[in-house]
């Protein structure tokens, strides 16, 4: 029987989880001598390396001496809770990595706390010791503090704890000794993670928790065997713990996969204790249980936290509508919405009371939804999409509200202005710790409090300042909060905008748009420091006269253009406001166009 181990490293975004994984990659030697070597490879989808975070959990095995040790990597990002919720009952242990500067950060909290629910065993790694602002020591007592704190057991209060530098790909038993190389780690994997189980006798059994997909062979079911051996071409069934009354579905497992480095390998057979990929299975979903013919036991899924935040996903219907996109109905959208909770358990999806063309989408946090988004729109979908807002909760008769942990970390002199903002925005102040020119601040504040904050944060902050923000409870309804005191600048007319035009609009307030853009009427084409919308004619010719002097337009000195990212759009718009998303543009809109019909309606609101 195989040596194995199966461990997840789990950590706050940032704490450095993907580069760690490269280096023991590496130093196992998965790599050919010559083979070029990229960083941070687990990382393959293109939106995680250009924004530098994890947002799928990925499998990988190393091998060290006789042991398989299978690695899964999992998002640090809170948005993506749902992923490490699911991927901790694939593992017996968890590496969990603090940054030895920052510190335990929310997300840390909230992924250390799943992990101890799980009776998991935890190696405590302070990563990042080579940093000049490092805080080794001070960090060592946060993290035995926040052990404490989430009633860890005696055994996990005594869980062994590293020093490395993953970039070096060093680690040591002590803060004061310099590692030579990565084995103090895999040493204390092999020592302390226990084996999983391998009770191959009995019958086999799965608990699906992911899914991989394929265009060729469609749905790759990803979990641990929990018991028995599975052979190729076997007949199963698959049934679930939470759905009791359901029949069960029969199937073969056509194609088996282990891991092994970055590749997935073809077995013809695997036994208990493993993680593998199974393909052949066409409606299998997360939570599932796979068993042998005639041993249907389903296994029970660990319950993953409700969503926070909503959106409405609707058809495209401004008058650009159809031009750039390749999937643009109803039922295009809808299929790929449904797509993606097969992936992300923490996503609904339900349509929309009395339309045909909308769907409410339910996610994390803005950021998990923004990664659908800009995902949808690199796929070729054209779409347009609400605010996100809120969902309430009826507790006990009464109207409660998701309130986010956040910790901001900033230079001192910006303290002030931070804690301004946030007590304006219903932040309730938890506590503050100085940590050299720094401050870290805990707040407990409503999420819809941090809806277009991020923004004025890093303005307010000069771009040095660190915010991170998790879901802690609901509590009841905090009062009002003034969303935004802006005003949108609206285009007057459909047609092309023109340097003159701008010219004369942009003593109104900032662009968002340069010369040659096609505008229409009811288009946000930028942003006024008023608080009421002000109508603007971009597409204004200057009117041509036989005195006209030579050289006049010239004079004509334009501001460039304020880019603004998807986020940044999401944050920006207002209740009556719309986000028009196509593969080439993002354009801001009111929901109603006509600016007659748009008058009458701020009338009656008035």
């Amino acid at each position: 029987m195989k040596k194995l181990r199966n461990v997840a490293i789990i950590a706050h975004v940032d704490h450095g989880k993907t580069t760690l994984v490269d280096e023991m990659l590496k130093q196992s030697g998965v790599y050919r001598e010559n083979q070029e070597i990229v960083e941070r490879v687990m990382d393959s989808n293109d939106l995680e390396r250009e924004r530098g975070i994890t947002i799928m959990a990925k499998n990988t095995a190393v091998q060290y001496g006789d042991t398989k040790i299978n690695i899964v990597d999992t998002p640090g990002h809170a948005d993506f809770g749902g992923e490490v919720e699911r991927i901790l009952k694939m593992v017996n242990g968890v590496i969990l990595l603090v940054d030895a500067a920052e510190g335990p950060m929310p997300q840390t909290r909230f992924v250390l706390s799943r992990a101890l629910e799980l009776g998991h065993r935890v190696i405590v790694v302070v990563n990042k010791i080579d940093r000049p602002d490092q805080r080794i020591h001070e960090v060592i007592d946060e993290v035995l503090e926040l052990l404490m704190d989430l009633d860890a057991t005696d055994e996990q209060l005594d869980s062994p704890m590293l020093f490395c530098s993953g970039r070096q790909g060093t680690a040591s038993y002590s803060p004061d000794v310099p590692g030579k190389d990565l084995k103090p780690l895999f040493d204390t994997i092999l020592e302390y993670i226990p084996e999983p189980e391998q009770d191959v006798d009995s019958p086999f059994q799965m608990l699906v928790s992911s899914i991989d997909y394929n265009e060729y062979v469609g749905r790759i079911a990803i979990g641990r065997i929990e018991r028995g051996v599975i052979r190729q071409n076997q007949e199963i069934e698959v049934c679930n713990y939470h759905n009791p009354d359901a029949p069960t579905m029969k199937a073969k497992a056509v194609s088996l996969y282990e891991f092994d480095g970055l590749n997935k390998v073809p077995v013809t057979e695997s036994s208990a204790g493993n993680i593998i990929a199974m393909s052949g299975i066409g409606d299998v979903t997360i939570g599932d249980t796979i068993c042998a013919k005639g041993a249907a036991e389903p296994l029970p899924f660990v319950k993953i936290s409700a969503p926070t935040l909503e959106m409405t996903f609707s058809v495209n219907d401004s008058p650009f509508a159809g031009r750039e996109g390749k999937f643009v109905t109803s039922r295009q959208i809808r299929d790929r919405l449904m797509r993606e909770t097969l992936k992300d358990v923490s996503l609904r999806v339900s349509d929309m009371e009395g339309a045909t063309d909308s769907f409410n989408v339910a996610g994390r946090g803005e950021m998990s939804l923004s990664i659908l988004i800009e995902t949808m729109r690199r796929e070729g979908y054209e779409f347009q999409v609400s605010p996100p807002r809120v969902l309430y909760r009826e507790i006990d008769g009464v109207t409660c509200e998701p309130i986010e942990r956040v910790v901001v970390d900033v230079p001192s002199d910006y303290m002030g202005s931070v804690m301004e903002k946030l007590g304006a925005r219903k932040g309730e102040f938890v506590e503050m710790l100085p940590v050299g020119s720094r401050v870290k601040l805990t707040y407990l504040i409503p999420s819809r409090g941090l809806f277009g904050y991020r923004n004025e944060f890093l303005t307010d902050t000069k771009g040095e300042g660190i915010m991170a923000s998790v879901f802690e409870k609901y509590e009841p309804y905090k009062g009002d909060i003034a969303r935004r005191n802006t005003g949108s600048l609206i285009a007057f007319e459909t047609g092309e905008a023109v340097a003159y035009g701008i010219w004369n609009a942009q003593e109104r307030g900032a662009m968002f748009i340069s010369p040659g853009t096609k505008v229409y009427a009811g288009m946000i084409v930028g942003v006024c420091p008023k608080s009421d919308d002000v109508a603007v004619n971009v597409c204004r010719t200057k009117h041509l006269t036989n005195t006209r002097a030579s050289g006049s337009d010239e004079a004509l000195r334009l501001i460039p253009p304020r880019q603004m990212s998807l986020e940044q759009c999401l944050e920006f718009l207002a209740d009556d406001e719309l986000l028009e998303v196509t593969p080439k543009n993002l354009r801001l809109r009111k929901s109603i166009l006509d600016h007659g019909l748009r008058m009458k309606t701020v009338m009656r609101n008035r």
